[in-house]
């Protein structure tokens, strides 16, 4: 399943990604700012403004540094590794790929926030999905009864900050919908590697124990 979705997210980037260098998503990513546009109201933009710091990278490294140590403390180094991993990984691979696209940011009214030159994938997307998704597998690995709950709460966080970079005009939709597939990949891949070498160790200690 998980080797499918990831599949599946790094086709919808290449797509997406292929559209944005033939400048073919232009038309569609600015009417809907401007229709987002029109939804603005002084709370609106606090609201909003709150929202997207959840996603900023330092707070996010930060959130990572206290899950970190508390997952040391209780022995599970392999999870805090992985999250270091996960976290690391995410920005410096957004910052690539950024650098390699250099997509010009919206400008289609004054900002409110202070961001970067590059737009293309949105880092709050991309960078919000690979954290908050692994502290979300962590999560509902250790209570697998409100596995839809955490999941849940978790998508619709995410969800929250990548419309947060749409409302602020900071980011094309196509940033954000490429950040998500980018993050979905990545995940994935953290994931996956960390599945492994937990059954990777379970049938070392079971060799060792015939």
């Amino acid at each position: 399943m998980g080797l499918l979705l990831s599949a599946l997210a790094l086709w919808v980037f290449a797509q997406i990604a292929d559209e944005v260098l033939e400048q073919e998503t232009q038309t569609f990513d600015q009417s809907i700012l401007l229709a987002i546009r029109q939804m603005h109201t002084p709370i609106g933009d606090r609201i909003m403004l709150g929202i997207t710091f959840l996603g900023e990278p330092v707070f996010l490294l930060l959130i990572c540094l206290g899950i970190g140590i508390r997952l040391l403390y209780y022995h599970r180094r392999s999870q805090a590794t992985t999250l270091g991993i996960a976290a690391v990984g995410a920005i410096g691979l957004n910052y690539l790929i950024k650098v390699l696209f250099g997509r010009a940011r919206p400008q289609l009214w004054n900002r409110i926030v202070d961001v970067g030159q590059y737009s293309f994938p949105s880092g709050h997307a991309m960078i919000s999905l690979v954290i908050y998704g692994f502290i979300g597998y962590l999560i509902a690995k250790r209570y697998p009864r409100w596995r839809a709950w955490i999941f849940t709460l978790t998508i619709i966080l995410i969800i929250a900050i990548g419309f947060s970079r749409l409302y602020l005009g900071v980011h094309w939709p196509t940033d954000v919908v490429a950040g998500y597939a980018a993050g979905v990949v990545w995940l994935m891949t953290c994931i996956l590697s960390l599945e492994m070498w937990r059954i990777y160790r379970s049938s070392g200690r079971n060799s060792q124990s015939d």
